[in-house]
């Protein structure tokens, strides 16, 4: 008679991604997966089936709140330019409030960018990101509040770019200035 599962997957994998989240992927072995989850490698391989895959649900997870946040900014500001500028101020307070973690994604990008499952997932997210701007921007161009003349789908492929790049500016901790000035530049680029 199989055994019934004894612990939540939900709840295991938001555990597992705070540790690839602190530690990285090829920093965390399969002996911390097990410990932070409190499960035996029978339980986790049945759950789970690898490391790799634990991670992919984990990024999977993080792509998933990252971008419902997103989308609850850009949806939520009566403006798109101080959606814009409320979306760069959140990531970077992130950022500064937590400088080791910085994104899940960049450090995927970085860390693992010789794996093919990692760097087809980041390119995923990115794609996404990208079109969750590209169609706030859209709509914005559509109620006047962007020129005509401007194209919405490369005004979100650059701040798609800058976001990646804030990123790891933030947690460089380059201090608030340098990317207030940084944020201005990009808002700008919308007029």
């Amino acid at each position: 008679m199989a055994r019934t599962r004894e612990f939540d997957i939900d709840l295991a994998v938001d555990r597992a991604m705070n540790l690839f989240w602190r530690r990285g992927y090829a920093e965390t072995s399969l002996q911390d997966l097990l410990k932070e989850l409190s499960i035996g490698s029978g339980s986790f391989y049945a759950a789970f089936g690898s490391k790799e895959q634990l991670y992919l649900r984990t990024l999977e997870r993080y792509v998933s709140l990252q971008h419902s946040d997103l989308e609850k900014i850009l949806d939520g500001a009566p403006e798109i330019r101080s959606a814009v500028r409320t979306m760069l101020a959140s990531l970077i307070e992130m950022d500064m409030a937590e400088p080791t973690r910085g994104c899940l994604v960049v450090s995927t990008a970085t860390q693992c960018a010789d794996q093919p499952w990692a760097a087809e997932r980041v390119n995923k997210a990115i794609l996404q990101v990208e079109g969750i701007l590209a169609g706030a921007l859209e709509r914005a161009q559509a109620r006047g509040e962007i020129s005509a003349d401007k194209n919405p789908r490369e005004l979100a492929r650059f701040l798609t770019t800058f976001v990646q790049g804030i990123r790891i500016v933030g947690a460089a901790q380059v201090g608030r200035e340098f990317v207030a000035d940084a944020v201005n530049t990009a808002v700008r680029t919308l007029d």
